[in-house]
């Protein structure tokens, strides 16, 4: 199960237990997260505002998680997930509709908030 850098945010921005929520539609699963991904939390952490705040406790979200090495040189951390995800088979939590629909056509399953109360799996 992968994570991507809104989906680590979701918790503060929705006020939902994602882990809780994954535990409950799937039963057990392995959290992982891209060292890119964390990259991409850091930086906006820096900031201000409730984005910033949301990152910063996406950090500490993605301690639970194993962080692995993005596999593909592609220029955003969304591609990167995406290589990530195609090449060891996983699926992906995100709420990003772009990246969401990406994996889809790819035939990628993704795990994605629903009515911003639940996690819903999407096949293609």
């Amino acid at each position: 199960m992968l994570f991507d850098t809104n989906a680590l945010m979701m918790p503060v921005q929705f006020r939902i237990d994602i882990f809780d929520e994954l535990r409950s539609l799937l039963g057990g699963y392995e959290p992982l997260v891209l060292r890119d991904v964390v990259g991409e939390l850091d930086g906006l952490a820096r900031g201000g505002g409730n984005d910033a705040a949301a990152a910063r406790a996406g950090l500490l979200f993605a301690e639970r998680c194993r962080t692995v090495k993005g596999t593909s040189a592609a220029s955003s951390v969304d591609e990167r997930v995406a290589a990530y995800a195609r090449a060891e088979g996983c699926m992906v939590v995100t709420n990003d509709r772009r990246l969401r629909d990406d994996l889809l056509a790819a035939g990628v399953p993704v795990i994605s908030l629903r009515k911003q109360k639940k996690l819903e799996i999407l096949r293609s």
